[in-house]
């Protein structure tokens, strides 16, 4: 009998500096079931670093959210939905459940986080298999018409740019809004978008066959809405 394949879904929230504040993780089986997952601030960096902000965004990534979200997390804190942990405590984490599940890493967007995470002290080089969510969706779900169609419907382009070009999404968000047939927001705190956005993500391409061969980095040339939308 082939042994059970799991798999590590991290996300990180993220500070100015460029740190892991919040770091969420599931192991899951190719069902999606969850065997084990831990949703942590980082001690010694939440209530130090400010919360990741765009000086000229709006919403969520403005410098006026951080107070909201800064209330959020300590709600989470008093609640048990987080709790503080040390860099070597989620260190010891990792290393019990590669040891445990032996799970093939992934994230929406494993650059990003491997970095942030790596900036931290975060250790996910201990993995020996990994691979991106975010090229595995670009492969398997983004290149579809049936895609580009819900992209339309739910008018999911992003600005255009002082070049000219113009882009259509390939987010968490909108893969998973694609997939559900209904679009909503992303929390931005991490063990919830892993539960609500990544998984859900992750279940319904391992059960496309030759996935891992469909497996395409994203590059924004390839998603500008001039050359996949046209005027009848």
């Amino acid at each position: 009998m082939a042994k059970k394949q799991y798999f590590l879904i991290i996300d990180t929230e993220t500070t100015i500096t460029d740190k892991v504040v919040d770091f969420g993780a599931v192991i899951c089986d190719r069902n999606g079931n969850i065997v084990n997952q831990c949703a942590v601030l980082v001690n010694g960096i939440f209530g130090v670093d400010d919360l990741f902000y765009d000086r000229n965004a709006e919403g969520i990534w403005s410098k006026a959210s951080i107070a909201r979200r800064m209330g959020n997390y300590t709600t989470m804190l008093d609640t048990g939905t987080r709790m503080l942990a040390s860099i070597h405590a989620i260190n010891r984490w990792l290393e019990k459940v590669n040891a445990k599940y032996a799970p093939t890493l992934t994230a929406y967007n494993i650059a990003f986080d491997n970095a942030k995470c790596a900036n931290t002290g975060i250790d996910l080089s201990i993995f020996a298999e990994r691979f991106c969510l975010w090229a595995a969706a670009v492969g398997n779900i983004c290149n579809t018409k049936a895609y580009r169609q819900f992209v339309l419907d739910n008018h999911l382009f992003n600005a255009r740019t002082k070049h000219g070009n113009m882009t259509f999404s390939t987010t968490a968000e909108a893969v998973t809004g694609y997939l559900s047939g209904a679009m909503t927001d992303e929390p931005h705190t991490s063990l919830e978008d892993i539960i609500g956005y990544e998984m859900p993500t992750l279940v319904h391409i391992l059960k496309k066959k030759g996935w891992k061969e469909k497996i395409t980095p994203y590059v924004w040339r390839d998603f500008q809405v001039k050359n996949h939308y046209s005027v009848k």
